[in-house]
């Protein structure tokens, strides 16, 4: 300025100079005088240093909540939990999992030194208490899940020794006094299991049937065992699925579908879509009893048995594929078709991950389940079937062409998030048991589940170094606005779900297997890790509430700090 407050530069030049600044110098020049202050909040100056700084794609518009371009800066600097406030390190081995309640006062950890922890979340978090689960012959814990109303907690290990390899179990708790409630058998250990209401979960059974058939059945159990009336059941049969060439179902989730209509953010579909198809139905026998109940298979099928039996027809088909094929044929005529139509508001999905090629999960499965099914009460051993329905068909699959390591859901659960590792471009699955080999980068896919469609471009930034036979699950979170997930690479990640940009990355001293967003409090995230240890990571705007006398300003804290 002059003597007379003129300014001595037209604030089209000032505004020229602020845009080869970085954003930390723009706020700090803005500190000079009237007109810089002025020109420094400047609406297209920050939409440049939006996108310059964040190195967003020019086409992708502003975020539909946002009010202006320095609000929406300061948003992504500011309200993304990236500063590590607390570690904790009562667990004596790696870190496999982590839940919070639906309140957000309490989370669960699960760890291989077999305990479950339940903590209380505060300013600073403390442990409330530690189950071990050595006294059940359990290996390890691996999973945990609040119900609902968060009086409940199902937890989900592993059985110890080579002969339960591939088995595992669920117990519950109750948060009132932390006693132990009940225990289900749950197999393989990898289905994890869910709540599906208040007081009922989902188990998974398998059972083989040839060298690489076998078939899963999903149960309904009641949280509450100890019901003493032979009029009440405690244990129903939901969905029994064939599997083929080595493939079981894994990782069960359930969405509900009520929320859909009111998501918390609406992605653009304007990618190509994903490869989404309904199944027909094909599955093999459980055992020789069920074979009895079902009925005798179609003829057509026993004849084309028989010709694939006597390798006259096909003769170049490998033991593999005769097996496929084989139970293939024995399925026709015995599954009940996919359900029809859009899911209505009162149904749940129940969502998988299993596979038709190989025994790496590479599909996604879906199956719609109804009203009348989200309860112990009925049928049991799916006595309510028709024996022309003896085997129940997919509603729909999602091909992702690569091995799964992680799936989570959006708060509305509108959308569903999945960690893959792509196989190459054109590769062909000959051997059941040799799945294509899988790229260190993980994908995130992300799925629309009311049109079935894959939407938005896949966000890549994290890695895994581990071969398809010793692939484990990296678990992801999503909140409103970020999505978070593991890696291998001794980190965990956060991304904007709108703009489709990594925000930060977390360090660990090993591989980071868990993470989970406070559902109360998106700037608050937790993160577990092979190292042991669990980190508690907060926004830069809690940060300075939490810790400073009085409150800092945004423009103080961005000056002092370069990420």
């Amino acid at each position: 300025m002059d003597e007379g407050d003129t300014p001595l530069l037209p604030a089209c030049l000032v505004y020229q100079i602020f845009l080869s600044l970085g954003p930390a110098d723009v706020l700090a020049a803005g500190l000079v005088c009237r007109q810089w202050q002025a020109v420094s909040r400047d609406e297209f100056l920050w939409r440049e240093q939006f996108y310059r700084y964040y190195r967003v794609a020019r086409d992708v518009p502003r975020h539909p909540a946002a009010t202006s371009w320095y609000e929406e800066f300061q948003r992504l600097y500011d309200t993304v939990p990236c500063v590590e406030v607390q570690t904790l390190r009562e667990h004596t081995d790696q870190v496999l999992h982590l839940s919070f309640s639906h309140s957000g006062y309490r989370f669960a950890s699960c760890s291989k030194d077999c305990t479950v922890k339940i903590w209380k979340n505060d300013l600073r978090i403390s442990l409330l208490h530690s189950a071990d689960m050595r006294p059940y012959n359990w290996s390890y814990t691996q999973f945990s899940q609040f119900n609902q109303d968060d009086s409940l907690l199902l937890a989900s290990g592993v059985f110890l020794g080579p002969h339960n390899a591939s088995s595992g179990e669920i117990a519950v708790i109750s948060l009132d006094n932390f006693t132990l409630l009940s225990r289900v058998r749950n197999k393989p250990y990898d289905v994890f299991g869910c709540w599906l209401t208040e007081t009922n979960l989902i188990s998974g059974n398998l059972h083989r049937i040839g060298d690489i058939t076998s078939c899963s059945v999903l149960w309904l159990n009641n949280a509450f065992q100890d019901i003493e009336s032979e009029n009440v059941n405690v244990v129903k049969r939901l969905f029994k699925i064939q599997n083929l060439n080595a493939s079981t179902i894994r990782t069960v989730m359930v969405a509900d579908c009520s929320r859909f209509d009111s998501p918390d953010l609406l992605l653009d579909a304007g990618a190509s879509p994903g490869r989404v198809f309904d199944l027909g139905g094909d599955v093999e026998d459980e055992d020789e009893d069920e074979d009895q109940a079902a009925g005798p298979a179609p003829p057509g099928a026993k004849k084309g048995c028989r010709q694939l039996l006597d390798r006259q027809t096909h003769p170049q088909l490998a033991e593999c594929a005769l097996e496929t094929k084989v139970a293939e044929l024995l399925a026709q005529g015995r599954t009940k078709p996919p359900e029809c139509g859009a899911a209505s508001a009162l149904d749940k999905l129940l969502i998988f991950t299993t596979g038709c090629l190989t025994y790496s999960p590479h599909q996604i499965g879906i199956k719609h389940i109804l009203p009348h099914q989200m309860t112990t009460a009925g049928p049991v051993l799916g006595e309510g079937r028709g024996s022309d329905a003896f085997f129940d068909a997919l509603d729909h699959v999602i091909d992702v062409r690569g091995h799964i390591v992680g799936m989570g859901l959006s708060p509305d659960h509108r959308y569903l998030y999945v960690n893959s590792r792509a196989w190459p471009s054109g590769s062909v699955v000959a051997d059941p048991m040799q799945p294509p080999p899988i790229a260190e980068e993980i994908d995130l896919l992300v799925f629309d589940l009311k049109t079935m469609r894959e939407v938005k471009r896949a966000l890549r930034a994290h890695r895994a170094y581990t071969p398809n036979d010793e692939c484990f699950f990296i678990f992801l979170d999503v909140s409103r606005d970020f999505v978070a997930s593991g890696a291998e690479d001794r980190h965990g990640y956060i991304w904007d779900r709108h703009y489709n940009i990594c925000l930060a990355k977390l360090q660990h001293q090993d591989v980071v297997n868990s993470v989970v967003f406070s559902p109360q409090e998106q700037e608050l995230l937790l993160t577990a890790s092979d190292d042991a240890t669990i980190k508690a990571w907060r926004s830069p705007r809690t940060v300075r509430v939490h810790e400073a006398p009085r409150p800092r300003s945004f423009f103080s804290w961005f000056a002092g700090q370069r990420r």
